[in-house]
C-alpha cells in the first residue's frame, strides 16, 4: 500500500496543465439570501421572477468566487432550490401521478409540492444521503414510469457560466445511482425493482448529453457515489451496461463518472474498463484505499483523473504535503491528474473568514468552501509546477498543522484519564428490559397507547427577536430568560388541554438540538455563521468538536424542572446522544471516532445523573443520526456499531431501573441496523414513519424487537396538516406489527420548524386518534 512521507521530494512536474475543481458548492449565498427568497416565495411575500433572480446572482457570483480563487473549471446544475435529487427526477420527467397536475400546471409550485406536500397530497419520502446529514426526496419509480428528458434548469445553467467565459462543467446524479436511490411507487406492484427501469432511463439521459454538448459543454460529470456502496453482481453488470452504453454514444460530451464518501472496490475495475473519458475519485477518509486499487487495477491510462485529495466533509486544513504526495503517485496512473475536493463542498459551511469571533489561532487549523477551493487550487499549482512555486502556502499550512496539534484545547489529562477507566460493567443497565419495565409504567401511570412529542415546539418570531436581541445586547439575559419561561408556559398549557400524557418542556432555550450542548461543552467551538444545509430551506450551524470534551454544569437541569414544576403529568428530560453530537458536528480527525464518543457519553452520563436527582422520571436521548453514521460497506459496521450502542449505553446505563430511558430516530433507512437498535437498549424508541407508511414497525417487529415503539404519524417535514382518520389508519398498520401495550403516539420528528397553528391542530388530531384506538382495545 502506498503511503504518505512526512517531508516528501519535490513533486515531478505534470505532463499537462492541471487543472483544478470541484463538484459542487454550498447554495445558500453569505447570508442565507437562497433560504430567505425560498420561504419568502412560500409565502407569497416573493414573486417568483424574484426568486429566479436571486438565485441567478448567487450562482454567478459563486461561479466568479471560484475563478477568483484559481479554479480552472466550475460546475453547474448543483444550485438547487430544495434538492438535487428531485432537480434530477423532474430531468427526467419522473413526476409522480399525484403530482403531475400541479407540476403541469405551474412546474415551481409542483416542484416545492413534491418536496414539501400540499394539504390533499403528500410529498416524496425524504431520507438521508448516505452517511451524510444532508436529505434528499426519494424518486417514485414504478412499471409505468415514463421517462421524458427536460434539460432546460441544466442547459441554463450552463449557459449562464459559460457567458461569464468560466470553463464549465455540468454535474448531473448518474443513472445508475438514481434507480439505486429510488423506490418503488406506492402502485408498483411486489418485487418491483428500480433498477430493472435501466434500458428505459438511458436515452432520457442519452437527449439530455446530446443538448448539453450542442450548447457547448465539453465535458459532462456523473456522479454514482452509490456504487462506493456494496453492490451485487447484476447491479455491477447494470453500470457496466450503462457506461458501456452511454460511453458508444456519438452525440454527446465527454464523459467523468465520479464517486465519493468511500472506496470503489469491486466498482472500480467496471467503471475503469468503462468507455468513458475520466473518471473523479475520492482519496480522503476510508476513500484513500482507491490508491491502492487503482495502482492493483493499473491505473487508467489515457484518461482523465480528476483526484479528490481535499476533504469536502470536514473543516480541518489540509495537509498539503500528504496531499502532494497522493497526487504525485498518482501521475503515473492516469493520462492526466486534476486536483478536487472529495466531493461537493455543499457539506461544509462558506467561509472561515467570516467567523471573527473565532481565535485567529484556532481558525488557522479550520478550513471552509472558500478555503478548501483555495487549497485545491495551490495543490493544481504544486502539481505542475512543484513544490517550490507554493513554498510560502507549504510553510504556513506546516505551522497550522503544528499549532493544532500542540494546543492544550486538544488535550486534557483528566478527561482521558476518566475515558480510559471506563469498564463494561458501565455500559449495562442494573436490570434488563423485562424487569425494568413494570417499574417504569408503575411510576408513571400511563394510559395504552400513550401519546407524547419527540422533544422541541415551534420556535416563535417572539422567541427568535428575543434570542437575537439578547446576543446583541438590546436586552438583559433577565428579560430573555422571562420570554423563555414564557414559551414554556405556553407549551406545557396547550399539552395539558390537549390530552397529551407524556410532556415536554419544548426547548425554547435551545438554538439547536447538537449546538446548544456543545456551547456548553469543553472542547467544542461554536460559529457564527457556518449554515450548512440540512434539506430544502432548513440549513444547521454544526459545531467544531476540536478538543477533549467533559461537561463543567449540569445542561438542562434547570428548564427540565421548571416545566415539571408547572404540571402534574411527567415531562420529559431532552438530550442529544453521542453519536449525534458527533455526526452533526464537525469531528476531530485526530483520534479514532470511538474515542471522542466515549468522551461525550460520559458527559452525557453525569447529565442524566442530574436529571435524576431533579426527579425527571423519563429522559430522551436522540439519536437520529446513529444510521445515517453507518458506514457505507458492510464490512465496516461491525466495528462502528460496536462503539456508536456502547457510547449510547455510557451515557444512559446509570439510570434506576424505573427511569424510561427514550431514544428517537429519524429519516434514514433503518432495516440495516435493527439489531444495533436492540443493542441500546433503551425502554422506548420513536422513529420516522409517517412517509414510509409503518415500513419500520413492520421490521422492528419481524426482527423480534422486544421493547416499546412510537412510530410517528405526522410528518412534521411538511406543512400539511393531517386529518385525525389517517392518523387512525397509520396507527392501525402499526397495532398488526406491534401490540397496543408497547405502542406510542407521536409525530415524525421534532416541531421546531413548524408553525403553532398546523402543531396544535396536528396534535389534536394525534390525540383523538389515539384516544379512538383505545376506546376499540378491549379492556383488561
Amino acid at each position: 500500500m502506498t503511503t504518505a512521507s512526512a517531508t516528501p521530494a519535490a513533486t515531478p512536474a505534470a505532463p499537462a496543465a492541471v487543472r483544478a475543481t470541484v463538484h459542487g458548492y454550498p447554495r445558500q449565498g453569505p447570508r442565507r439570501e437562497l433560504k430567505k427568497a425560498v420561504e419568502g416565495y412560500w409565502k407569497g411575500r416573493v414573486q417568483a421572477d424574484e426568486l429566479h433572480d436571486t438565485a441567478a446572482r448567487l450562482r454567478r457570483e459563486a461561479w466568479q468566487q471560484l475563478a477568483a480563487a484559481g479554479l480552472t473549471e466550475v460546475p453547474t446544475g448543483g444550485f438547487s432550490y430544495y434538492d438535487h435529487v428531485l432537480d434530477t427526477s423532474v430531468m427526467l420527467g419522473a413526476v409522480p401521478a399525484r403530482h403531475r397536475a400541479a407540476h403541469d400546471a405551474d412546474p415551481l409550485d409542483g416542484y416545492f409540492a413534491m418536496a414539501r406536500g400540499t394539504q390533499d397530497v403528500a410529498p416524496l419520502e425524504m431520507t438521508k444521503w448516505f452517511d451524510t446529514n444532508y436529505h434528499y426526496l426519494v424518486p417514485e419509480l414504478g412499471p409505468d414510469t415514463v421517462f421524458a428528458a427536460d434539460a432546460r434548469a441544466q442547459l441554463a445553467q450552463y449557459r449562464e457560466a459559460a457567458a461569464l467565459g468560466l470553463a464549465a462543467r455540468p454535474v448531473l446524479v448518474g443513472p445508475v445511482t438514481y434507480l439505486l436511490l429510488a423506490k418503488p411507487a406506492p402502485d408498483a406492484g411486489p418485487g418491483f425493482e428500480p433498477l430493472t427501469l435501466l434500458d428505459r432511463l438511458l436515452p432520457a439521459y442519452a437527449r439530455v448529453l446530446a443538448e448539453l454538448r450542442a450548447a457547448g459543454a465539453q465535458w459532462v460529470q456523473l456522479d454514482e457515489p452509490a456504487l462506493v456502496q456494496d453492490r451485487t453482481p447484476a447491479e455491477l453488470n447494470a453500470a457496466a451496461r450503462a457506461y458501456r452504453e452511454l460511453g458508444r454514444l456519438t452525440d454527446r460530451p465527454k464523459l467523468l463518472v465520479a464517486s465519493y464518501f468511500d472506496r470503489l472496490g469491486q466498482a472500480l475495475p467496471v467503471l475503469a474498463a468503462a468507455p468513458v473519458e475520466g473518471l473523479a475519485l475520492d482519496f480522503t477518509g476510508r476513500a484513500a484505499a482507491n490508491l491502492e486499487d487503482l495502482a492493483a487495477a493499473g491505473g487508467i491510462p489515457g484518461k482523465r483523473l480528476v483526484a479528490g485529495v481535499v476533504d469536502g466533509r470536514n473543516v480541518w486544513a489540509n495537509d498539503l504535503r500528504r496531499s502532494l504526495t497522493t497526487l504525485g503517485t498518482l501521475l503515473g496512473l492516469a493520462g492526466q491528474v486534476d486536483v478536487a475536493a472529495s466531493c461537493s463542498l455543499l457539506h461544509v459551511p462558506l467561509d472561515v473568514a467570516a467567523e471573527r469571533a473565532l481565535d485567529p489561532q484556532v481558525a488557522r487549523w479550520l478550513s471552509f468552501a472558500r478555503q478548501k477551493t483555495a487549497e485545491t487550487a495551490t495543490l493544481a499549482r504544486g502539481l505542475a509546477g512543484g513544490t517550490e512555486v507554493i513554498a510560502a502556502e507549504l510553510a504556513a499550512n506546516r505551522a497550522a498543522l503544528a499549532s493544532r496539534a500542540g494546543s492544550a484545547l486538544t488535550h486534557d489529562p483528566a478527561v482521558r484519564a476518566r475515558a480510559a477507566a471506563v469498564t463494561e460493567a458501565d455500559a449495562r443497565r442494573a436490570l434488563p428490559y423485562a424487569e425494568r419495565s413494570g417499574a417504569q409504567r408503575a411510576r408513571l401511570g400511563l394510559p395504552l397507547l400513550p401519546t407524547t412529542t419527540i422533544g422541541s415546539f415551534p420556535q416563535t418570531g417572539e422567541l427568535r427577536t428575543a434570542r437575537a436581541d439578547v446576543r446583541a445586547g438590546r436586552i438583559d439575559e433577565a428579560a430573555y430568560e422571562d420570554r423563555i419561561a414564557a414559551e414554556i408556559r405556553e407549551v406545557i398549557g396547550f399539552q395539558e388541554k390537549a390530552g397529551i400524557d407524556l410532556l415536554v418542556h419544548g426547548e425554547p432555550e435551545r438554538n439547536d438540538m447538537v449546538q446548544y450542548f456543545a456551547e456548553q461543552l469543553t472542547g467544542y467551538l461554536a460559529t457564527q455563521h457556518g449554515w450548512v444545509q440540512s434539506y430544502g430551506t432548513r440549513y444547521v450551524r454544526p459545531p467544531i468538536l476540536a478538543g477533549d470534551i467533559s461537561r463543567p454544569e449540569p445542561m438542562t437541569v434547570r428548564w427540565t424542572s421548571y416545566a415539571q414544576s408547572l404540571t402534574g403529568l411527567p415531562v420529559k428530560g431532552m438530550l442529544t446522544g453521542p453519536v449525534t453530537m458527533l455526526a452533526w458536528s464537525f469531528v476531530r480527525d485526530d483520534q479514532p471516532l470511538g474515542e471522542t464518543a466515549r468522551q461525550v457519553a460520559l458527559a452525557l452520563r453525569d447529565e442524566v445523573a442530574d436529571l435524576e436527582a431533579a426527579g425527571t422520571s423519563v429522559i430522551q436521548v436522540d439519536e437520529p443520526a446513529l444510521r445515517e453514521t453507518l458506514p457505507l460497506r458492510a464490512a465496516d459496521h461491525a466495528a462502528y456499531l460496536a462503539w456508536a450502542t456502547e457510547a449510547f449505553r455510557l451515557s444512559t446505563a446509570g439510570a434506576r431501573p424505573d427511569t424510561q430511558i427514550h431514544t428517537h430516530m429519524c429519516y434514514a433507512e433503518f432495516g440495516d441496523i435493527l439489531r444495533a437498535i436492540e443493542d441500546l437498549d433503551a425502554d422506548v424508541i420513536s422513529l420516522e414513519a409517517a412517509r414510509s407508511h409503518m415500513q419500520v414497525a413492520r421490521e422492528l417487529a419481524g426482527a423480534g424487537y422486544p421493547r416499546e415503539v412510537g412510530p410517528g404519524v405526522y410528518d412534521i417535514h411538511s406543512p400539511r396538516v393531517p386529518s385525525a382518520e389517517e392518523a387512525v389508519a397509520l396507527l392501525r398498520k402499526g397495532l398488526e406489527a406491534i401490540p397496543a401495550e408497547r405502542l406510542w403516539v407521536n409525530p415524525d420528528c421534532g416541531l421546531k420548524t413548524r408553525g403553532w397553528p398546523e402543531t396544535r391542530t396536528s396534535l389534536e388530531h394525534l390525540v383523538s386518534a389515539a384516544r379512538t384506538l383505545r376506546a376499540e382495545l378491549p379492556t383488561t
